[in-house]
């Protein structure tokens, strides 16, 4: 229990102190057309004519629907003279296969030709999973779990994110549950990108204070995460530090002030920002816990996301000082950054991730701990066994065991 021992001896790490350098070889690939800014959905009828597309099925999610805003995306409609093929607005928070089953006939049943995201990951992710089956012409998801297993064109896919921080709105990837199985499956291919992200601050207005902190933290960490696993490379790098910015500037702003425009728009850029870094550079153990804790505790995302964030860093440092010492520029800031010795940015980004921590709990209660999210510590076991099987590992800079996991989710736990 690597972990555990660090933390309980306080000991200094060997850090390795090469260079940051390019990687002999990288590929990076994000086709996605983003429409970003102030009335940007408007836009939506002529992208999916661009698209040739006539009966898109939208689909979304009751909370969406409540809190109004789908009317700006049915106005957008009305003025363009489009007819929508159909809406299924009962996604759950956590979207299963059966669910993509059940969205798959209503496309098939409603003749529709085009799919049409609105909401936070769990629309898209259902989305892109609906797209897979109907394109494929599928009975069953489960058949195409996996990296890779598509080699057909998808549908017309837009997506108009409502949350500021899954960024699957630039991503490959698709993570469904099992419910049988009670894990969380990745679908992965660079055909389940959609075609067209629209990103209009009308549409993050609504979001609730610790909806805000929770989804901001997911993006937070797909940046951090991203810009320190294997597969990085400049063109990531770049982005996630954009990202990481924007996060620092406008996520506190958001939490306290819903309203505040800017602070929505910088946030929803961040966020896009991060889902083009990470969906590249990929991301490791701190989404293997976290898929793990979501899928056996119903921890949100964004929520598992933040809990784990400076665990992982911490967990990495042997393997990733440098890259997460470059992180306290655009987090701390210049000043920070310059008073800061070199030796100790590493460890000073991190400090600085448990301040913004707490000061989102403060702001609205957004918990620190697995055990301020209602995890029951006799769970532990179960989520470090299914985050050691979890496919994000692969790219995690160090390697982590069933005792290491263990390790992490106790520090974690409160």
């Amino acid at each position: 229990m690597r972990f555990i021992q660090r933390l309980i001896q306080n000991l200094p790490l060997n850090l390795a102190k090469e260079p940051t350098m390019l990687p002999s070889y990288y590929e990076y690939y994000n086709p996605v057309k983003i429409i970003s800014g102030n009335k940007a959905l408007d836009n939506l009828p002529y992208e999916l004519s661009q698209l040739n597309a006539q009966k898109p099925l939208i689909i979304t999610d009751k909370g969406v629907v409540k809190a109004g805003l789908m009317r700006h995306v049915t106005v957008a409609f009305d003025a363009a003279n489009m007819d929508v093929g159909a809406i299924y607005d009962e996604v759950p928070p956590d979207s299963s296969n059966q669910v993509v089953n059940q969205i798959a006939d209503v496309f098939r049943h409603n003749d529709c030709d085009a799919i049409v995201a609105v909401g936070g990951g769990s629309p898209i992710d259902t989305a892109k999973a609906v797209n897979i089956v109907v394109t494929e012409n599928a009975d069953d998801l489960l058949a195409f779990e996996g990296a890779d297993r598509l080699k057909t064109p998808q549908k017309p896919f837009i997506v108009i994110p409502t949350t500021a921080g899954t960024g699957s709105e630039v991503t490959l990837a698709a993570v469904i549950k099992n419910t049988e199985k009670k894990i969380k499956m990745t679908f992965s291919s660079p055909l389940l990108l959609p075609k067209v992200a629209i990103i209009d601050p009308r549409m993050t207005l609504t979001m609730p204070p610790h909806i805000t902190a929770a989804t901001g933290m997911d993006a937070l960490t797909h940046a951090m995460e991203g810009y320190t696993c294997l597969q990085k490379n400049p063109l990531s790098d770049a982005h996630a530090y954009a990202g990481i910015k924007l996060i620092r500037t406008f996520l506190i702003r958001a939490v306290k002030d819903g309203k505040d425009a800017e602070a929505r728009v910088g946030m929803a850029n961040a966020a896009t920002m991060a889902g083009a870094a990470f969906s590249n550079s990929m991301v490791g153990m701190i989404h293997s816990l976290g898929h793990a804790t979501g899928a056996v505790c119903s921890v949100p995302h964004g929520v598992a996301m933040s809990i784990f964030l400076p665990f992982g860093l911490e967990y990495n440092l042997e393997k990733t000082e440098n890259a997460v010492a470059e992180l306290l520029l655009p987090f701390g800031g210049e000043e920070e950054y310059a008073k800061t010795a070199a030796s100790k940015r590493a460890r000073r980004t991190i400090a600085l991730v448990r301040e913004f921590q707490q000061t989102l709990k403060d702001l609205c209660g957004l918990p620190m701990t697995l055990e301020q999210a209602g995890v029951p510590k006799d769970k532990l076991e179960d989520i470090a066994k299914a985050a050691i099987n979890d496919g994000t590992l692969v790219y995690n800079p160090v390697e982590m065991d069933l005792n290491d996991a263990l390790g992490v989710l106790n520090a974690a736990y409160q």
